[in-house]
């Protein structure tokens, strides 16, 4: 994870839409909502008690056959991948979708009406930094069942390609691609969903998609069109006549693009990749790309990029001349031994901080913690990040030998290893949101012999002395 100097953005006003699921036919209604900094995105039930929440996390996919499910606490949103995608495609980072019911409005099959609804929302930036995903090396996943495979490869943007291949004569090999995120309203949004007529049969058979009609979802004929099949279609349609169009699609719909169905398959990853939680960086190449690759893509990518965050061990050349050392730690820190837990500051920018702590047997806790057993204990750890965190924030100030630190908060402590004497603990703080009056906001973590070992969230506030 990196954080970038890009502001997060949220939407200015509530704004709603209403429609039909497709599944369910039931009418709907969403509304969008701005949300707080480093909120992300979630889904709020509005039509059960207590309006449970339900946050686009790829953890929370449950079942991908006709879309992507989420469903937490046993509380479902089905079909959530085009409002996902135009969420992505709009630059939003935080957002809440509320709903009246488990499934979006199907709308036109596509994302545009959610698109147009966000800008007419309008968009605002935020105070806080964005925190994005940068791809290093390439990451993989295929399925050997189907053959189908997506990878992500380093770029300098987000960018996808989607290529489908159904091997029927009516819908061949198609690709769709997206360069760059800023062409996805006018390249992609529009690209509607599509069935193939043996799957419409099946739905219609389950009393499925309830809400399709021929506006809603592009029909490819791979088959032969009985008198029973078009008795259905007519009754679930509410047409008096169903044809067959020239290029193998059912009537009363005109095709976007020749590559409609590639384009709305990179809209479904765009929209299930959203499940990763961060904003990303890099090359995607989807090969026959469906809802189920996408949402297990999506989990391992997860998990590498948790995974990396706690892991991300800075590497210094110790025997290098720090950026301070302890006197002038000092005389930024108001802190004093034997209550100073800074060594050395490593480095030092607008929203970051590493600092080096050398723990020796001659620290004073040692003597009661524990006799016979030294260990450092954890609330020191927290106060030395902490500590590393203050020289972040006094830095902002013309006269920090003027002010104090104090804690205001802190959340999500974790202790993953003990701390001994002899080890070199080197912290790393970075800002969640910019300094604002004198509040400094941080996610922090210790390393020791290469590996995490206390990782926290923090709020403090410096004050001046009186």
């Amino acid at each position: 994870m990196e954080v970038l100097d890009i502001k997060q953005r949220t939407i200015k006003n509530e704004v709603s839409l209403s429609g039909v699921g497709l599944h369910t036919g039931n009418k709907v209604k969403l509304t969008f909502k701005p949300a707080p900094e480093n909120h992300g995105f979630a889904f709020v039930r509005m039509d059960l008690v207590g309006n449970p929440i339900i946050e686009a996390k790829a953890e929370y996919v449950v079942d991908t056959r006709r879309g992507t499910n989420l469903e937490k606490n046993g509380v479902s949103i089905n079909t959530s991948e085009h409002v996902l995608a135009a969420i992505v495609g709009a630059g939003i980072h935080n957002i809440i979708i509320e709903l009246d019911g488990a499934e979006p409005p199907i709308m036109d099959g596509s994302s545009k009406f959610f698109v147009e609804t966000l800008e007419k929302a309008g968009i605002v930036e935020q105070n806080a930094y964005v925190q994005e995903y940068i791809v290093k090396e390439i990451i993989s996943f295929k399925d050997p069942g189907t053959g189908s495979e997506i990878i992500i490869m380093p770029s300098d943007k987000y960018e996808i390609t989607a290529m489908v291949d159904f091997g029927t004569k009516v819908l061949g090999t198609q690709n769709a691609t997206l360069n760059d995120i800023s062409e996805f309203k006018s390249e992609i949004a529009n690209a509607r969903t599509f069935s193939f007529l043996h799957e419409i049969e099946m739905l219609l058979d389950s009393n499925l998609i309830k809400g399709g009609d021929l506006n809603n979802a592009i029909v490819y004929v791979d088959k032969k069109l009985s008198e029973e099949t078009m008795a259905k279609l007519r009754s679930a349609f509410k047409k008096d006549s169903v044809k067959v169009k020239p290029n193998g699609i059912l009537d009363n719909l005109t095709l976007h693009w020749p590559n409609e169905a590639a384009r709305h398959k990179l809209l479904d990853v765009m929209g299930d990749l959203a499940l990763v939680g961060v904003p990303i960086r890099g090359k995607v190449i989807a090969n026959k790309p469906g809802h189920s690759i996408n949402t297990q893509f999506a989990k391992k990518l997860s998990k590498i990029i948790k995974l990396e965050k706690r892991n991300k061990i800075p590497f210094f050349d110790l025997s290098q001349p720090p950026l301070m050392d302890v006197e002038k730690i000092m005389k930024i820190l108001p802190h004093r031994p034997p209550f100073l837990f800074i060594d050395r500051i490593l480095e030092l920018s607008d929203t970051h901080v590493v600092g080096m702590k050398n723990v020796t047997m001659n620290e004073t806790f040692f003597a009661g913690h524990f006799p016979g057993k030294p260990v450092m204990p954890g609330v020191l750890q927290v106060e030395a990040m902490a500590q590393c965190g203050g020289v972040l924030i006094l830095s902002t100030v013309p006269d920090p030998e003027n002010y104090l630190t104090f804690f205001m908060k802190i959340e999500n402590v974790k202790f993953k290893r003990m701390v001994l004497p002899g080890d070199t603990l080197i912290f790393r703080a970075e800002l969640v949101s910019p300094i604002r009056r004198g509040i400094c906001h941080m996610q922090a973590f210790g390393y020791a012999n290469n590996k995490l070992v206390v990782e926290a969230l923090l709020m403090a506030q410096i004050a001046r002395k009186k």
